[in-house]
Protein backbone atom coordinates (compact mmCIF):
# COMPACT_ATOMS: atom_id res chain seq x y z
CA UNK A 1 0.00 0.00 0.00
CA UNK A 2 1.24 3.27 -0.63
CA UNK A 3 2.58 5.44 2.20
CA UNK A 4 -0.21 7.99 2.18
CA UNK A 5 -2.79 4.89 2.44
CA UNK A 6 -1.14 3.89 5.06
CA UNK A 7 -0.87 7.40 7.01
CA UNK A 8 -4.56 7.88 6.38
CA UNK A 9 -5.09 4.98 9.04
CA UNK A 10 -2.64 5.83 11.90
CA UNK A 11 -4.54 9.62 12.32
CA UNK A 12 -7.17 10.36 15.32
CA UNK A 13 -10.61 9.22 15.48
CA UNK A 14 -13.59 10.61 14.04
CA UNK A 15 -17.51 10.61 14.08
CA UNK A 16 -18.75 8.38 11.95
CA UNK A 17 -21.94 10.22 12.34
CA UNK A 18 -20.24 13.51 11.56
CA UNK A 19 -19.94 15.79 8.80
CA UNK A 20 -16.09 14.85 8.12
CA UNK A 21 -16.91 10.96 7.67
CA UNK A 22 -20.01 12.18 5.43
CA UNK A 23 -17.29 14.02 3.16
CA UNK A 24 -15.26 11.05 3.16
CA UNK A 25 -17.68 8.18 1.91
CA UNK A 26 -18.40 10.69 -0.55
CA UNK A 27 -15.11 11.15 -2.03
CA UNK A 28 -15.11 7.30 -2.59
CA UNK A 29 -18.18 6.76 -4.19
CA UNK A 30 -17.05 10.02 -6.56
CA UNK A 31 -14.13 7.76 -7.49
CA UNK A 32 -14.98 4.01 -7.76
CA UNK A 33 -18.43 5.28 -9.63
CA UNK A 34 -16.17 5.89 -12.30
CA UNK A 35 -13.94 3.09 -11.67
CA UNK A 36 -16.93 0.98 -11.96
CA UNK A 37 -18.26 3.32 -14.87
CA UNK A 38 -21.71 3.77 -13.55
CA UNK A 39 -23.82 6.25 -12.23
CA UNK A 40 -25.86 3.72 -10.51
CA UNK A 41 -26.21 3.96 -6.83
CA UNK A 42 -23.13 2.90 -5.12
CA UNK A 43 -22.55 1.66 -1.50
CA UNK A 44 -18.96 0.64 0.61
CA UNK A 45 -19.45 -2.30 3.08
CA UNK A 46 -17.24 -2.56 6.03
CA UNK A 47 -16.76 -6.58 5.11
CA UNK A 48 -14.34 -8.00 2.33
CA UNK A 49 -15.30 -9.07 -0.95
CA UNK A 50 -17.27 -12.09 -0.13
CA UNK A 51 -19.54 -9.43 1.87
CA UNK A 52 -20.26 -7.69 -1.13
CA UNK A 53 -20.88 -11.02 -2.93
CA UNK A 54 -23.22 -12.18 -0.33
CA UNK A 55 -25.13 -8.51 -0.57
CA UNK A 56 -25.53 -8.81 -4.17
CA UNK A 57 -27.16 -12.19 -4.44
CA UNK A 58 -28.80 -11.97 -0.73
CA UNK A 59 -31.04 -8.87 -1.58
CA UNK A 60 -31.59 -9.79 -5.15
CA UNK A 61 -31.74 -13.55 -5.97
CA UNK A 62 -33.86 -14.82 -2.66
CA UNK A 63 -35.47 -17.62 -4.56
CA UNK A 64 -34.93 -16.93 -7.44
CA UNK A 65 -33.56 -19.36 -10.46
CA UNK A 66 -29.88 -18.10 -10.55
CA UNK A 67 -27.12 -19.32 -13.51
CA UNK A 68 -23.84 -19.18 -11.96
CA UNK A 69 -21.00 -18.80 -14.35
CA UNK A 70 -17.80 -20.80 -13.24
CA UNK A 71 -14.75 -21.44 -14.54
CA UNK A 72 -12.63 -20.73 -11.60
CA UNK A 73 -12.45 -20.78 -7.58
CA UNK A 74 -14.32 -16.92 -7.60
CA UNK A 75 -17.20 -18.42 -9.98
CA UNK A 76 -17.38 -21.02 -7.96
CA UNK A 77 -17.62 -19.19 -4.50
CA UNK A 78 -20.87 -16.82 -6.02
CA UNK A 79 -22.18 -20.68 -6.99
CA UNK A 80 -22.07 -21.43 -3.67
CA UNK A 81 -23.41 -18.43 -2.17
CA UNK A 82 -26.34 -18.69 -4.71
CA UNK A 83 -26.98 -21.66 -3.28
CA UNK A 84 -28.17 -20.58 -0.09
CA UNK A 85 -30.44 -18.37 -1.55
CA UNK A 86 -32.22 -18.85 -4.38
CA UNK A 87 -32.47 -22.32 -7.14
CA UNK A 88 -28.67 -22.08 -7.85
CA UNK A 89 -27.71 -23.78 -11.86
CA UNK A 90 -24.21 -23.84 -12.14
CA UNK A 91 -22.65 -23.03 -16.01
CA UNK A 92 -19.46 -24.49 -15.55
CA UNK A 93 -16.15 -25.22 -17.59
CA UNK A 94 -13.08 -26.52 -16.46
CA UNK A 95 -10.92 -23.88 -14.85
CA UNK A 96 -9.33 -21.37 -16.62
CA UNK A 97 -11.04 -22.56 -20.02
CA UNK A 98 -13.80 -19.97 -22.06
CA UNK A 99 -17.14 -20.10 -20.14
CA UNK A 100 -20.16 -21.96 -22.15
CA UNK A 101 -22.42 -19.20 -23.14
CA UNK A 102 -24.49 -21.54 -25.38
CA UNK A 103 -25.11 -23.44 -21.80
CA UNK A 104 -26.01 -19.76 -20.78
CA UNK A 105 -28.41 -19.31 -22.98
CA UNK A 106 -29.70 -22.96 -22.62
CA UNK A 107 -30.83 -21.70 -18.85
CA UNK A 108 -31.78 -18.09 -19.16
CA UNK A 109 -34.37 -19.80 -22.13
CA UNK A 110 -35.37 -22.44 -18.99
CA UNK A 111 -36.49 -19.26 -16.62
CA UNK A 112 -33.24 -18.10 -14.85
CA UNK A 113 -33.78 -15.00 -13.49
CA UNK A 114 -30.49 -13.92 -12.28
CA UNK A 115 -27.18 -14.64 -13.78
CA UNK A 116 -23.52 -14.45 -11.78
CA UNK A 117 -20.24 -13.83 -13.49
CA UNK A 118 -16.76 -12.87 -12.81
CA UNK A 119 -15.34 -10.51 -14.62
CA UNK A 120 -11.37 -11.32 -13.88
CA UNK A 121 -11.14 -14.88 -12.77
CA UNK A 122 -7.66 -14.49 -11.16
CA UNK A 123 -7.78 -18.08 -10.11
CA UNK A 124 -6.85 -19.34 -13.20
CA UNK A 125 -5.39 -15.93 -14.90
CA UNK A 126 -8.32 -15.46 -17.29
CA UNK A 127 -10.71 -12.74 -18.34
CA UNK A 128 -14.40 -13.69 -18.77
CA UNK A 129 -16.66 -11.43 -21.46
CA UNK A 130 -18.71 -9.65 -19.39
CA UNK A 131 -20.24 -7.67 -22.10
CA UNK A 132 -21.34 -10.79 -23.98
CA UNK A 133 -22.63 -11.78 -20.92
CA UNK A 134 -24.72 -8.80 -20.09
CA UNK A 135 -26.06 -8.69 -23.51
CA UNK A 136 -27.62 -12.52 -22.73
CA UNK A 137 -29.07 -10.86 -19.47
CA UNK A 138 -30.86 -8.22 -20.99
CA UNK A 139 -32.28 -10.00 -24.20
CA UNK A 140 -33.82 -12.73 -21.26
CA UNK A 141 -34.44 -9.68 -18.82
CA UNK A 142 -32.42 -11.27 -16.18
CA UNK A 143 -30.67 -9.88 -13.80
CA UNK A 144 -26.53 -9.64 -14.01
CA UNK A 145 -24.31 -9.90 -10.78
CA UNK A 146 -20.91 -9.28 -11.73
CA UNK A 147 -17.92 -9.57 -9.19
CA UNK A 148 -15.20 -7.03 -10.83
CA UNK A 149 -13.17 -7.87 -7.35
CA UNK A 150 -10.08 -7.82 -9.07
CA UNK A 151 -10.90 -5.82 -12.42
CA UNK A 152 -12.61 -2.50 -11.19
CA UNK A 153 -9.74 -0.07 -10.59
CA UNK A 154 -7.27 -2.12 -12.69
CA UNK A 155 -9.13 -2.72 -16.14
CA UNK A 156 -11.87 -1.69 -18.23
CA UNK A 157 -14.98 -2.01 -16.54
CA UNK A 158 -18.01 -0.33 -18.27
CA UNK A 159 -20.92 -1.43 -16.02
CA UNK A 160 -23.51 0.50 -17.37
CA UNK A 161 -22.85 0.07 -21.17
CA UNK A 162 -22.47 -3.60 -20.18
CA UNK A 163 -25.64 -4.18 -18.67
CA UNK A 164 -24.58 -5.24 -15.05
CA UNK A 165 -26.71 -4.76 -12.58
CA UNK A 166 -24.98 -5.49 -9.59
CA UNK A 167 -21.30 -5.05 -9.24
CA UNK A 168 -18.82 -5.65 -6.52
CA UNK A 169 -15.24 -4.73 -5.79
CA UNK A 170 -12.93 -5.37 -3.06
CA UNK A 171 -10.41 -2.73 -1.29
CA UNK A 172 -7.12 -4.95 -1.08
CA UNK A 173 -7.35 -5.94 -4.80
CA UNK A 174 -6.50 -3.25 -7.77
CA UNK A 175 -7.43 -0.50 -5.10
CA UNK A 176 -4.22 -0.59 -3.36
CA UNK A 177 -6.62 0.06 -0.01
CA UNK A 178 -6.12 -2.61 2.82
CA UNK A 179 -8.72 -5.24 3.24
CA UNK A 180 -11.55 -5.12 4.74
CA UNK A 181 -14.06 -3.17 2.75
CA UNK A 182 -16.02 -3.79 -0.58
CA UNK A 183 -18.62 -1.32 -2.75
CA UNK A 184 -21.38 -2.55 -4.59
CA UNK A 185 -23.45 -1.13 -7.31
CA UNK A 186 -26.79 -1.10 -7.74
CA UNK A 187 -29.01 -0.58 -10.88
CA UNK A 188 -32.70 0.65 -10.77
CA UNK A 189 -33.76 -2.95 -12.20
CA UNK A 190 -32.43 -4.26 -9.34
CA UNK A 191 -33.78 -1.71 -6.59
CA UNK A 192 -37.28 -3.11 -8.48
CA UNK A 193 -36.37 -6.51 -8.06
CA UNK A 194 -35.10 -6.76 -4.46
CA UNK A 195 -36.27 -9.93 -2.42
CA UNK A 196 -37.46 -10.95 0.93
CA UNK A 197 -36.13 -11.58 3.88
CA UNK A 198 -32.77 -9.98 3.07
CA UNK A 199 -29.95 -10.27 4.92
CA UNK A 200 -29.46 -7.83 8.38
CA UNK A 201 -26.00 -6.67 8.09
CA UNK A 202 -25.90 -6.90 4.51
CA UNK A 203 -29.73 -4.76 3.24
CA UNK A 204 -28.89 -2.53 0.57
CA UNK A 205 -32.11 -0.80 1.30
CA UNK A 206 -30.47 0.19 4.60
CA UNK A 207 -27.25 1.16 3.00
CA UNK A 208 -29.76 3.40 0.61
CA UNK A 209 -31.72 5.02 3.38
CA UNK A 210 -28.66 6.35 5.27
CA UNK A 211 -26.84 7.59 2.19
CA UNK A 212 -29.28 9.21 1.23
CA UNK A 213 -30.07 11.70 4.36
CA UNK A 214 -28.64 14.92 5.27
CA UNK A 215 -24.94 13.15 6.01
CA UNK A 216 -23.81 10.33 3.73
CA UNK A 217 -23.67 7.69 6.42
CA UNK A 218 -23.44 3.66 6.59
CA UNK A 219 -26.41 2.23 8.92
CA UNK A 220 -23.96 0.43 10.79
CA UNK A 221 -20.80 1.24 12.76
CA UNK A 222 -18.36 1.73 9.75
CA UNK A 223 -14.57 0.75 9.89
CA UNK A 224 -13.97 4.02 10.26
CA UNK A 225 -9.66 4.04 9.35
CA UNK A 226 -10.47 1.33 7.00
CA UNK A 227 -12.72 4.10 4.94
CA UNK A 228 -9.97 6.63 5.21
CA UNK A 229 -6.99 4.53 3.59
CA UNK A 230 -10.05 3.61 1.23
CA UNK A 231 -10.35 7.68 0.81
CA UNK A 232 -6.75 7.69 0.23
CA UNK A 233 -6.49 5.57 -1.94
CA UNK A 234 -9.41 6.72 -4.31
CA UNK A 235 -7.58 10.00 -4.35
CA UNK A 236 -4.34 8.52 -5.60
CA UNK A 237 -6.41 6.48 -8.24
CA UNK A 238 -7.90 10.08 -9.27
CA UNK A 239 -4.87 11.80 -9.82
CA UNK A 240 -3.31 9.02 -11.76
CA UNK A 241 -6.27 9.16 -14.08
CA UNK A 242 -8.55 5.67 -14.75
CA UNK A 243 -6.71 5.57 -18.07
CA UNK A 244 -3.63 5.27 -17.42
CA UNK A 245 -4.30 3.27 -14.21
CA UNK A 246 -5.69 0.85 -16.40
CA UNK A 247 -3.05 0.92 -19.30
CA UNK A 248 -0.05 0.81 -16.50
CA UNK A 249 -1.82 -2.26 -15.06
CA UNK A 250 -1.90 -3.61 -18.53
CA UNK A 251 1.70 -2.62 -19.39
CA UNK A 252 2.56 -4.98 -16.22
CA UNK A 253 1.26 -8.13 -17.30
CA UNK A 254 2.10 -7.44 -20.37
CA UNK A 255 5.60 -8.11 -19.40
CA UNK A 256 5.23 -11.44 -16.81
CA UNK A 257 3.55 -12.77 -19.86
CA UNK A 258 6.70 -11.73 -22.57
CA UNK A 259 8.70 -13.27 -19.39
CA UNK A 260 6.84 -16.58 -19.53
CA UNK A 261 7.48 -16.17 -23.14
CA UNK A 262 11.33 -15.88 -23.17
CA UNK A 263 11.10 -19.02 -20.14
CA UNK A 264 9.47 -20.88 -22.80
CA UNK A 265 6.35 -21.80 -20.02
CA UNK A 266 2.98 -21.46 -21.28
CA UNK A 267 0.35 -19.52 -19.81
CA UNK A 268 -2.28 -21.23 -17.97
CA UNK A 269 -5.64 -20.14 -19.92
CA UNK A 270 -7.16 -21.68 -22.51
CA UNK A 271 -8.85 -18.68 -24.61
CA UNK A 272 -10.70 -18.26 -27.56
CA UNK A 273 -12.03 -14.77 -29.08
CA UNK A 274 -14.33 -14.28 -26.74
CA UNK A 275 -11.91 -14.48 -23.85
CA UNK A 276 -8.32 -12.39 -22.35
CA UNK A 277 -6.01 -13.06 -20.12
CA UNK A 278 -6.31 -11.63 -16.70
CA UNK A 279 -3.94 -8.03 -16.11
CA UNK A 280 -4.17 -8.17 -12.53
CA UNK A 281 -2.95 -11.94 -11.99
CA UNK A 282 -1.13 -13.90 -14.58
CA UNK A 283 -1.29 -17.78 -14.19
CA UNK A 284 1.85 -19.47 -15.35
CA UNK A 285 2.05 -23.23 -16.18
CA UNK A 286 4.56 -25.63 -14.01
CA UNK A 287 7.25 -27.71 -16.12
CA UNK A 288 7.83 -30.90 -15.36
CA UNK A 289 9.60 -31.62 -11.88
CA UNK A 290 9.27 -27.92 -10.50
CA UNK A 291 7.85 -28.68 -6.79
CA UNK A 292 5.47 -26.00 -5.76
CA UNK A 293 6.49 -25.63 -2.54
CA UNK A 294 9.95 -25.59 -2.91
CA UNK A 295 9.88 -23.08 -5.36
CA UNK A 296 7.58 -20.81 -4.18
CA UNK A 297 9.56 -21.26 -0.95
CA UNK A 298 13.17 -20.32 -2.88
CA UNK A 299 11.81 -17.24 -3.84
CA UNK A 300 9.99 -16.14 -0.53
CA UNK A 301 13.66 -16.29 1.20
CA UNK A 302 13.97 -13.34 -1.14
CA UNK A 303 11.18 -11.31 0.22
CA UNK A 304 8.71 -12.01 -2.93
CA UNK A 305 5.68 -13.85 -2.57
CA UNK A 306 4.11 -15.48 -5.48
CA UNK A 307 0.64 -17.59 -5.58
CA UNK A 308 0.30 -21.10 -6.16
CA UNK A 309 -2.56 -22.76 -7.58
CA UNK A 310 -5.88 -23.46 -5.33
CA UNK A 311 -7.82 -26.58 -4.91
CA UNK A 312 -7.40 -28.85 -7.92
CA UNK A 313 -4.52 -26.27 -9.63
CA UNK A 314 -2.27 -26.96 -6.63
CA UNK A 315 1.09 -27.56 -7.59
CA UNK A 316 0.07 -27.41 -11.61
CA UNK A 317 0.32 -23.46 -12.08
CA UNK A 318 2.28 -20.29 -10.14
CA UNK A 319 1.05 -17.17 -10.10
CA UNK A 320 2.00 -13.37 -10.19
CA UNK A 321 -0.23 -9.84 -9.64
CA UNK A 322 0.51 -7.27 -11.21
CA UNK A 323 -2.36 -5.01 -9.46
CA UNK A 324 -2.65 -2.01 -7.42
CA UNK A 325 0.54 0.07 -6.71
CA UNK A 326 2.89 -1.81 -8.27
CA UNK A 327 5.29 -0.66 -10.85
CA UNK A 328 8.57 -2.03 -13.12
CA UNK A 329 10.52 -2.08 -10.13
CA UNK A 330 8.43 -4.90 -8.21
CA UNK A 331 7.80 -6.36 -11.19
CA UNK A 332 11.43 -6.65 -13.01
CA UNK A 333 12.50 -7.93 -8.80
CA UNK A 334 9.81 -10.80 -8.96
CA UNK A 335 11.03 -11.78 -12.25
CA UNK A 336 14.17 -12.09 -11.23
CA UNK A 337 13.69 -14.23 -8.36
CA UNK A 338 11.28 -16.81 -10.53
CA UNK A 339 13.94 -16.93 -13.05
CA UNK A 340 16.70 -17.49 -9.90
CA UNK A 341 14.65 -19.81 -8.43
CA UNK A 342 13.51 -21.88 -12.27
CA UNK A 343 17.15 -22.56 -11.97
CA UNK A 344 17.82 -23.66 -8.70
CA UNK A 345 15.25 -26.22 -9.09
CA UNK A 346 16.21 -27.55 -12.26
CA UNK A 347 14.33 -25.78 -15.25
CA UNK A 348 15.91 -25.19 -18.82
CA UNK A 349 14.96 -21.54 -19.38
CA UNK A 350 14.73 -20.41 -23.36
CA UNK A 351 16.31 -17.44 -23.14
CA UNK A 352 16.23 -14.22 -20.47
CA UNK A 353 12.80 -13.40 -18.94
CA UNK A 354 13.86 -10.37 -17.45
CA UNK A 355 15.45 -8.93 -20.67
CA UNK A 356 11.99 -9.58 -22.34
CA UNK A 357 10.08 -8.12 -19.41
CA UNK A 358 12.22 -4.75 -19.66
CA UNK A 359 12.04 -4.87 -23.01
CA UNK A 360 7.55 -4.15 -22.79
CA UNK A 361 8.64 -1.94 -19.88
CA UNK A 362 11.54 0.20 -21.21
Amino acid sequence: MPERVRAAMVRQAINHRGQEFSTVYGDCVRVLREAFGTRNDLFVVSGSGTAAMEAAVGNFGRGRKIACLVNGKFGERLYKISQRYGSAVEVASPWGTPLDLGRLEEALEGGAEMVTLVHNETSAGIKNPAQKVGGLCRKYDALFVMDGITSVGGDEVRADEWGADVVVVGSQKCLAAPAGLSAISVSGRAWERMTEPRPFYLDLAAYRKSAAGKLMETPYTPAVPLFLALREACLIMEEEGLQARVARHRRLADAVRAAAGAWGLPLFPCLDADHAYSNTATAISYPPGIDDSAFRGTIKKMGIEIAGGQDHLKGKIFRIGTMGAVSAPEVLATLAAVQFALARHGFKQKGDGVMAAAEVLG
